[in-house]
């Protein structure tokens, strides 16, 4: 799936991970964590990555067998040091309103990884 980067899309999203979790019967325990966890990857992409520049397209990439599901996320950004992001849950960033998009989804995935330049992403789901 490829779309331009602009927020609405994230409903295109939405609607790809109901129509997945529909045909392959994707348990809603594992259903909530991957909704939420891959919109997330793909509002980072719409709003770091991209910059909300509407002419850059995300692309969201899919691939299941019979134990996990996987979404690959990539942006035309120029990426960013997924090595040295500040911990959320500490006390000098616990209120701030940005950056626990990566913490979640590491904490609703069973595996996350960047590319080295960091504008993709790789969200796993285990499916047993």
């Amino acid at each position: 799936m490829v779309f331009k980067s602009e927020i609405k899309n994230i409903n295109l999203v939405e609607r790809l991970i109901d129509d997945i979790s529909a045909k392959y019967e994707i348990h809603s325990d594992v259903y909530g964590k991957l909704l939420l966890a891959v919109v997330e990857g793909v509002n980072n992409a719409i709003v770091h990555g991209n910059k909300l520049e509407s002419d850059k397209d995300v692309v969201v990439e899919y691939e299941i067998s019979d134990k996990e599901i996987q979404f690959v996320i990539s942006d035309n950004g120029p990426g960013f040091d997924y090595k040295s992001l500040p911990d959320p849950t500490t006390p000098e960033n616990i209120e701030k309103t940005h950056g626990r998009g990566i913490f979640l989804m590491k904490h609703l995935a069973d595996d996350v990884e960047f590319n080295d330049k960091g504008n993709e992403v790789k969200i796993v789901f285990n499916l047993t």
